[in-house]
């Protein structure tokens, strides 16, 4: 997945809720600190009315709806909850986005900071732990003045219900907190975990059924201290069990959905990449082993594109043909013979060319130049198989092989110096085609080689490159080369005349396309 392409998708960090990885620092403040504000004012409301339920009518034991509570229960308990609440709201809220302001101006965190976004939610779950436990201490010591028997009664459901919400509001705040924890891992590896996939677990089996359990036990052994009815009993335990068959699946969720949403960013980055988008990548957020994993895909990604820009690298300066073969085959010195086809193009006149243009004008000459003769030669199945300042050659049959390549060559040749004519018009070049056997392989050292051609057709369609210049249409080819050619293209040119090339013995039929004046102006003795 791209950047933009995971800026746009739908869930980048697992919910439409936390927005995307290019939001800005505002907004993410703003959204930050909402979700956190939701969070704590929530849990804790329905805690509230949870631990008065139990208490007035789950638990068993002596009633607090008498007047003689009246003060503890309309003044002292509703003052403490909304105490609490604007307590907890004002000190954890603000507590947290001033830790955490780096990430809301965009400023690059120190290791301290990076290791605080990462235990920002264990610090708020802790916060609302103190309030819980304040008001087990206030209020279990409020109704003790009344009646000491209610002392069990209180602490163990404030305790109860406190330790349940202070996981709820740890897992919640771990879900609003990841903008956060996605920029701090921008700027750094992953902190030492408080919190791994397996205590993450172990703590949601806990809170959501190893305490509803526990409370279960603490009834049954109050009843054996002060022997309760059976019908306080049976509600008693259903609700604490109905208790547990509701918070311990939403625990159970949070955790899992957790643990899923890295999950399913990777799986989308793989699948993105399977179908060829390298640029495929995730936000990484996860502070868990998860994290691990999602920079983990990130980096195989990276690693992917950088083999790929080498894969392309090599391609252009070997040719795309000869790195796939050599990436699929073992590389070692030595060549295999082949009949093979080759195409010499070489600047008329390029002392001229340097010497009335520019230095930066002769590179844009010659890469339009080469521009053209690359692309007819690659458009015909060949492959140019090496630049020599101002001329190239290209090689067809080698090394993938090819169905005529003498034809293909022919054809090239003359699609080159028409396209020369119109598109480069500041130069003209002489095209010598060759045909024949040719050993194709790797040669130089083995510390050093490159893949090549080396036999007669190199060497004569050098020579006939150079007769080019001096003939009309400056195309030749050999006799053996139109012998090699289809019928369709062979009849597109003509035999001219007989020549015995610079720095060779015997002569070569000189051919050129049908429609060039055919007077060469040599003779055979002329070489």
């Amino acid at each position: 997945m791209t950047m933009q392409q995971q800026r746009d998708s739908p869930a980048p960090m697992g919910s439409r809720l936390l927005g995307g990885p290019d939001e800005t620092s505002r907004r993410t403040r703003i959204r930050v600190q909402l979700l956190l504000t939701a969070t704590i004012l929530v849990t804790n409301v329905i805690g509230a009315l949870i631990a008065v339920l139990l208490i007035t009518v789950v638990i068993p034991g002596p009633t607090i709806l008498t007047m003689d509570y009246v003060y503890v229960n309309f003044i002292a308990v509703p003052v403490y909850v909304v105490f609490a609440i604007v307590v907890g709201l004002t000190w954890g809220t603000r507590s947290l986005v001033r830790d955490l302001r780096w990430a809301t101006t965009g400023r690059t965190p120190s290791a301290h900071e990076q290791r605080a976004a990462f235990r920002a939610p264990l610090r708020l779950a802790l916060m609302q732990g103190a309030m819980w436990g304040l008001a087990l201490v206030l209020l279990t010591t409020l109704y003790a003045f009344v009646d000491v028997e209610l002392v069990p009664k209180i602490a163990f459901t404030i305790a109860l219900t406190g330790i349940t919400i202070c996981a709820f509001c740890y897992l919640l705040s771990q879900f609003a907190l990841r903008p956060v924890a996605a920029r701090a891992l921008e700027y750094g590896p992953l902190p030492e975990r408080a919190l791994g996939i397996t205590s993450r677990t172990m703590l949601t089996w806990l809170l959501g059924t190893g305490v509803p359990i526990l409370g279960l036990m603490l009834i049954a052994v109050f009843s054996f201290i002060r022997p309760a009815s059976s019908t306080s009993l049976a509600v008693a335990i259903l609700a604490v069990g109905g208790v547990a068959l509701v918070v311990g699946p939403l625990l159970a969720l949070l955790s899992v959905r957790a643990t899923a949403a890295p999950i399913r960013s990777v799986r989308t980055g793989m699948s993105r990449v399977a179908e060829g988008d390298l640029d495929a990548s995730v936000v990484v957020y996860d502070g868990t082993e998860l994290g691990a994993l999602q920079i983990g895909f990130n980096r195989m990604a990276e690693g992917l594109r950088e083999r790929e820009r080498i894969r392309d690298l090599f391609g252009r300066h070997v040719g795309h043909d000869v790195a796939a073969n050599a990436l699929t085959r073992r590389s070692e010195l030595g060549g295999e013979e082949r009949h093979v086809a080759v195409l010499f193009v070489d600047i008329i006149g390029s002392t001229t060319i340097a010497a009335t243009h520019d230095p930066v004008e002769v590179v844009e000459i010659l890469n339009r130049f080469f521009g053209v003769v690359v692309d007819e030669v690659d458009s015909r199945g060949g492959f140019v198989n090496k630049f020599e300042g101002d001329a190239a050659l290209a090689i067809f049959g080698a090394p993938t092989e090819l169905s005529d390549p003498a034809g293909r060559a022919l054809a090239t040749a003359r699609a080159i110096h028409e396209r020369l004519a119109s598109e480069v018009s500041e130069c003209d070049a002489g095209l010598g085609v060759a045909a024949g056997p040719a050993v194709a392989g790797n040669i130089g050292a083995r510390e050093r080689f490159e893949y090549t051609v080396i036999g007669d057709p190199v060497n004569e369609a050098a020579r006939l490159s150079e007769l080019a210049k001096t003939v009309p249409g400056h195309v030749v080819a050999s006799g053996r080369a139109l012998e090699a050619a289809d019928s369709t293209e062979s009849r597109r040119w003509s035999h001219v005349d007989d020549v015995v090339l610079r720095g060779r013995i015997e002569p070569t039929r000189i051919t050129v396309p049908a429609d060039t004046t055919t007077d060469t102006g040599r003779r055979p003795d002329q070489g």
